[in-house]
């Protein structure tokens, strides 16, 4: 009998350390509406919930990036990853949320570029900002009639978005061009149409993106970053007027933070979230695969994990 209660006593503690990761509670991924954010999210859950043998969920609408970074605050598993946290767009929660408050964290950042595009066809005319100030140039890409010419600023709920729109007033431009603000898929059939119709379309852009890899674009230069011409203050009312930016952007380093809350609720996916290091090659051949392939995100996140295990284990062991 005791040798029976040794084995079974054995056995549950070989189960116990078998399923170690699976303890803790369900992990609420972010669901941003841009492909590399979303590629990222899928790879994600996948590791959560196949090596580590846990629970996540990309909640469906979770795009509010104010919602977000309060709900990793709260702790309360609302929203738990922030999975494409782009700084210094994000100046505000990270000073708010990771510096002060130090109720969120995050991994080693990747980097990424952005920047106003035009197609290769229209770079003999535009190549800069300042080719922009040309009232000829402006009414190329007046779309409405109404003497300003459209450029896509980016999406809605992006900071980026109001920091092209400062960007354009402070370089000068704002009597002569206006914002087209507008969801990045919206924009992309727009994208698509333009440039199989050789038609003038600006935009605004980022890198990784499969959009380098489907269409010849290139970036206006513009005036070279130096320290103190960059000071953005989109969190107040009064943003376009308080803010400046009058210089390039430099690149961007892109988190995946999460909320300190899962140190005790999930520890094993919260080790992993510290540690996850993504390689700008492999998210760009994430997005290659999603966004132009039109591959399953989730089929592709599956599939990147299983072959590439020895990657995954330094980001969870």
């Amino acid at each position: 009998m005791k040798l029976v209660k040794s084995l079974t006593l054995a056995a549950a503690l070989s189960l116990m350390a078998s399923t170690s990761y699976a303890a803790g509670a369900k992990v609420a991924i972010s669901d941003l509406n841009w492909t590399g954010a979303k590629a990222i999210a899928h790879v994600i859950k996948a590791v959560i919930e196949g090596p580590l043998g846990s629970e996540a969920e990309i909640i469906k609408g979770l795009s509010d990036q104010a919602i977000i970074s309060a709900g990793m605050d709260k702790g309360d598993g609302s929203a738990d990853v922030w999975t494409d946290m782009w700084m210094p767009n994000q100046q505000g929660p990270w000073d708010k949320y990771i510096k002060d408050a130090k109720t969120v964290d995050h991994n080693e950042p990747y980097l990424g570029g952005q920047g106003m595009f035009v197609p290769t066809y229209m770079a003999d005319k535009i190549k800069s900002f300042e080719d922009l100030k040309n009232p000829e140039i402006a009414a190329m890409f007046d779309k409405d009639g109404n003497g300003k010419g459209e450029y896509w600023a980016g999406d809605a709920s992006w900071k980026s978005t109001k920091i092209w729109q400062v960007k354009m007033k402070d370089y000068g431009l704002s009597d002569l061009w206006e914002p087209e603000i507008i969801s990045d898929a919206t924009f992309k059939a727009q994208l698509k149409s333009s440039i199989g119709n050789q038609k003038p379309i600006l935009f605004y852009y980022w890198t990784p993106e499969w959009i380098h890899a489907a269409y010849d674009i290139k970036p206006l230069t513009e005036p070279a970053h130096t320290e103190g011409c960059m000071d953005l203050k989109l969190d107040q009312d009064d943003w376009l007027e308080a803010s400046k930016a009058a210089c390039q952007t430099p690149d961007a380093k892109i988190y995946v933070s999460f909320s300190k809350s899962l140190e005790k609720r999930n520890p094993a996916a919260a080790k992993f979230l510290k540690q996850i290091k993504l390689d700008p090659a492999v998210v760009n051949d994430w997005i290659l695969k999603i966004g132009r392939d039109e591959m399953d995100a989730q089929d592709v996140a599956e599939a990147w994990v299983k072959d590439n295990m020895d990657t995954v284990n330094t980001w969870i062991k």
